[in-house]
């Protein structure tokens, strides 16, 4: 009886196999090389000749191109997915890292990118990390670890106003008529945060100031009652 050939009908050739693997690796290597050649091109429209990076006025352009105004929270977004570093500027690296993330490699492209941005950045597995990063952005002297009462209350209406209203508005009503604190810190601007994410309100039945609260939300607390009476 003759022998049928060893290759069994269907089976697949590796060198064959490996071929195809590499004209796709090389064709996805050419794109996203092309993609980049975009992003970059992006970012020098907008860059400082002079310095190389993306100034305040850049990002005002940018700004008017994607149809928001600078002072828009979803620029804070723009910033923290790029992970940028100094308040006001970009980096090449900076942006490439974000708009490769968010696969925007023209201006149509990242004015559809901030919707979804947005859902990403309000997740909550997200948004205590972008909370952070809000304030440590807005750090823009060298060791500086806290900000001014004005400021702190501009920051906490654009970026907790429209999840904790409530708790916001009147926090800022406190702040700006106290005159314990000129600056808030870290420790206390994440444990406002914390705040309103456990403690029942406008009851604050829960709030334990043996607790570890930061003092000024233990002045604070004290102030809502007072109000409240």
């Amino acid at each position: 009886m003759r022998r049928g050939s060893s290759k069994k009908s269907g089976q697949s050739n590796p060198s064959v196999n490996s071929s195809a693997a590499d004209l796709f690796r090389s064709a996805s290597s050419k794109a996203n090389s092309k993609e980049l050649e975009r992003i970059d091109s992006l970012f020098y429209t907008y860059a400082n000749g002079s310095s190389g990076l993306i100034d305040p006025e850049g990002i005002e352009a940018l700004c008017a191109d994607i149809e928001v105004d600078h002072t828009d929270l979803r620029i804070l977004m723009l910033a923290w997915k790029m992970k940028a570093e100094e308040q006001g500027y970009f980096t090449l690296d900076e942006w490439r890292r974000g708009l490769k993330a968010l696969r925007a490699d023209t201006v149509s492209k990242l004015k559809k990118a901030l919707p979804d941005l947005e859902k990403e950045v309000r997740r909550p597995s997200n948004f205590s990390d972008f909370y952070s990063y809000a304030f440590q952005y807005c750090l823009t002297e060298e060791k500086q670890k806290s900000i001014d009462i004005e400021s702190i209350c501009e920051l906490l209406t654009l970026v907790l106003g429209s999840t904790f209203p409530t708790q916001v508005n009147l926090f800022v009503e406190y702040l700006k008529n106290q005159n314990d604190y000129k600056v808030v810190n870290m420790d206390q601007w994440m444990g406002f945060f914390r705040f309103c994410n456990e403690i029942s309100f406008p009851s604050l039945s829960d709030y334990d100031p043996e607790l570890a609260w930061p003092l000024v939300l233990d002045n604070f607390v004290e102030w809502l009652r007072e109000k409240q009476k």
